[in-house]
């Protein structure tokens, strides 16, 4: 399986990207070597892209097959794909607060910590439905990485579309969101210009 070990703050220097967006709270004090230097309409759509497969934790084939599918479905098409994105089981676990970062999201779903609706699901790229409940699974509740991961996710906002029990390590999906609601700073319409090239 490919893993991307790039390190995270230097990514993001890269990409001009916030590390909050990831859940990161590090900030990185240099700037980036390309910093000021006019970019190409290319470039810029390419950045976009690269952006949010990064947040996301998606490689190309995958992203494309979302684009793909997102193309087939009914209104705009970049808003189609966020909202897709947003909807991968490792993203609405990180969105509950039930990880610190998007990484240990997916990690934590791939070590079968999650039951959606009462089944266990290790696939972080599963796609939430509205009405689906997701809630931390029996054994893994009394672990100590999850007292750690509430002490600092605590204080974070959870999105208006979700709704978390932190008291039963449970939360439920009220609807899916709308492209309003996900705060990703990535302009999708500079993707859908890339991918209808």
């Amino acid at each position: 399986m490919a893993v991307n070990r790039v390190p995270v703050l230097k990514r993001c220097r890269s990409l001009d990207l916030d590390p909050i967006f990831l859940g990161y709270d590090k900030k990185s004090n240099r700037t980036s070597a390309r910093a000021g230097r006019k970019i190409s309409e290319y470039g810029l759509q390419l950045r976009e892209k690269q952006k949010a497969k990064f947040i996301y934790g998606v490689l190309e084939k995958p992203f494309r097959n979302y684009y793909k599918k997102a193309e087939r479905m009914k209104g705009m098409t970049g808003e189609n794909l966020m909202v897709m994105l947003e909807s991968r089981l490792d993203s609405v676990v990180f969105r509950m607060g039930f990880a610190r970062t998007r990484r240990e999201a997916r990690q934590i779903v791939g070590h079968k910590h999650f039951l959606v609706n009462g089944k266990p699901v290790q696939i972080p790229s599963y796609l939430i439905k509205a009405g689906d409940v997701i809630e931390v699974r029996e054994k893994a509740r009394s672990l100590q990485r999850y007292k750690d991961i509430f002490e600092v996710t605590g204080g974070r906002l959870v999105p208006e579309w979700i709704e978390v029990d932190q008291e039963a390590m449970k939360g439920t999906v009220k609807y899916l969101p709308t492209r309003e609601m996900i705060d990703v700073p990535v302009n999708e319409m500079l993707i859908v210009e890339l991918y209808s090239k």
